[in-house]
């Protein structure tokens, strides 16, 4: 089994799916709460 040296590896493509997945997320969370205030509005 090889030896495993701290900082080596390439982490590239693991860091754009999480920087995806983070905007993603915020862009839901930002239209989730769009849509919640748009019902609130509605219904008053």
């Amino acid at each position: 089994m090889a030896e495993h040296k701290h900082g080596e590896m390439d982490i590239t493509v693991q860091e754009k799916t999480f920087d995806g997945f983070i905007k993603w997320t915020v862009w839901s969370v930002v239209g989730i709460i769009a849509f919640l205030i748009f019902l609130a509005l509605v219904n008053a």
